[in-house]
Formats: structure tokens, C-alpha cells, sequence
């Protein structure tokens, strides 16, 4: 008697009538969904505030200018040519210095996620070497490298290949072994199990390190435009704190944060594109 009853499912709950009663569903806890009108008002909202104390001359317009008057620097440094001439040079560090370090940094983590040898030397360095903020490197750089161009990319291309070999070879690290000695049982070669399994299952934590690679990408570009630059947008900014213009100096802030912007929208239709299979 006792078992049977330790084996029939449990009846719902019912009312004295004996009517059955709803339970509230509680599993949905810990599920934030991302609403896509909240930001967009609260940001309408700080803008409208800020351009209202500012109309008001509640705040002083050299250490804070409103919306209005970086809008019109921007538009003004567009007319000009002065905005191009700048990006230009910023994207050239950053595309170039991006793409040395990620190319690098892909080669050394799949060798540190797949060889024992190249994990016990490749973390060895990659932990003694990362800790150092790479913008200190810059003037041994120069030393090395000349006055030019070189030393900023090769400041760029360092942050990136840290981050980036981290990241990559987490991402081996993370692939299910259960899919690996699978493949293996089939006999699957080798570099077809690094395509078709290993590669795939790291995707999605490479292209996570790419999101953080860009923004070390325009961190380490503003910063070594700021030493040692005579155009880019972090000298463009260096130089309109010096002359106290505020308006283009947060012009100069807003075109960094549309750049950034536009980078993660573009990390994200690759995600779309090569992750659609999750």
C-alpha cells in the first residue's frame, strides 16, 4: 500500500469544492529580457534635461556645453574636412593594429587549446605579460620602432593579441570533449575535428573576445594619439582640452562613442550570421 502510493503521481490541489486550482508558475526568476524603447527614452530624456539646464544657464557652458553646441561643433569639423582628415588616421591604427593582433592571438590560443607544449610556454608568457598596461610600452616602442606610425599599431595589435588568445583558447577549452571523442571513435582526421567540431563550439567566445578586443582597440589608439600624434582623434581631443574648447572636445568624446557604437553593431550581425545555428 505504502509503495503504491510512493509511486502514483501527486494530484493537483484542490479546493474544498473540488474544483482543481491553478498553481502560479514560479521558474521565470532570473530572466532579464532586453527592452529596446527603455534605453532609447531614458537616453532622449538626459538629453532634453542636459539641453534644458544648459538653455538655462543653470551650468556653465565651458565645463559642460549642451547637446546644441556639440551637435554644431560636429557638424562644423564635418564641413570643414577636419572630421574625415581625423578618422581616417584612427581607423588606419586601429584596422591595422586590430587585425595584426587578432590574427596572432587566433594562432596562439587554437595552439595553446590544442598542444600541450604550446599551453605550458604560451600561458606561461600570456600570464606574466598581460598585467602590463600596453599604453607604458609606447616609448620603448618608439625606441625600437622609430617615430611613425609602427609604434602606435604595435601598441594596438599587443592589447588585441592578449585578449584575444585568452580568449580563444577558453573557448577550446570550453568545447564539449564528449563531441571531440566522438569524432574520434569515427575516425574523424584531425584538422576536421578543429573545423567542423572545435572551431564552431569556440565560436561564440571568440567573437565575445572580438567585443572586448574592439573597445582595447580604441582605448590604446586614443591613448597613443594623446603621447605622440599630430592627427587622430584622440590628438584631436588632447588638443581641444589644451585650448579649453570643451564643445569639440565632447564632440571629439561622442564620435569615439559612435564609432564604438558602430563596431558592436557590426559584431553583432556576425554573430547573426555565423551563430545561427544556436
Amino acid at each position: 500500500m505504502l509503495e503504491r502510493a510512493a509511486t502514483e503521481p501527486a494530484s493537483p490541489p484542490t479546493d474544498p469544492a473540488g474544483d482543481t486550482r491553478p498553481v502560479e508558475f514560479r521558474g521565470g526568476g532570473f530572466m532579464p529580457r532586453t527592452g529596446r524603447t527603455a534605453g532609447w527614452v531614458a537616453l532622449v530624456l538626459v538629453i532634453g534635461l542636459w539641453q534644458l539646464a544648459g538653455s538655462a544657464r543653470l551650468v556653465n557652458p565651458l565645463f559642460l556645453p549642451p547637446p546644441s553646441a556639440i551637435v554644431r561643433a560636429i557638424w562644423q569639423l564635418a564641413l570643414s574636412g577636419a572630421l574625415w582628415h581625423h578618422l581616417s588616421w584612427s581607423i588606419m591604427r586601429i584596422g591595422t593594429g586590430w587585425i595584426l593582433g587578432t590574427v596572432a592571438g587566433v594562432v596562439i590560443g587554437f595552439a595553446i587549446g590544442l598542444s600541450s607544449l604550446a599551453r605550458g610556454i604560451g600561458i606561461t608568457f600570456i600570464s606574466a605579460l598581460f598585467p602590463i598596461p600596453k599604453i607604458a610600452l609606447l616609448p620603448l616602442l618608439i625606441l625600437w620602432l622609430g617615430i611613425g606610425e609602427e609604434p602606435k599599431i604595435a601598441t594596438i595589435a599587443l592589447g588585441v593579441f592578449f585578449s584575444t588568445a585568452i580568449s580563444v583558447y577558453s573557448g577550446v577549452d570550453n568545447v564539449p570533449r564528449n563531441l571531440i571523442r566522438m569524432a574520434q571513435s569515427f575516425n574523424v582526421p584531425f584538422h576536421a575535428i578543429v573545423r567542423r567540431v572545435i572551431w564552431p563550439g569556440a565560436l561564440p567566445s571568440i567573437l565575445a573576445g572580438f567585443r572586448i578586443t574592439a573597445s582595447v582597440a580604441l582605448l590604446l589608439v586614443v591613448s597613443a594619439e594623446m603621447i605622440g600624434a599630430e592627427y587622430g582623434i584622440g590628438a584631436f581631443v588632447l588638443q581641444a582640452g589644451n585650448l579649453m574648447q570643451t564643445d569639440q572636445l565632447l564632440a571629439g568624446v561622442v564620435i569615439l562613442s559612435l564609432f564604438g557604437l558602430a563596431v558592436g553593431k557590426l559584431i553583432n550581425w556576425l554573430e547573426t550570421r555565423l551563430l545561427h545555428w544556436r
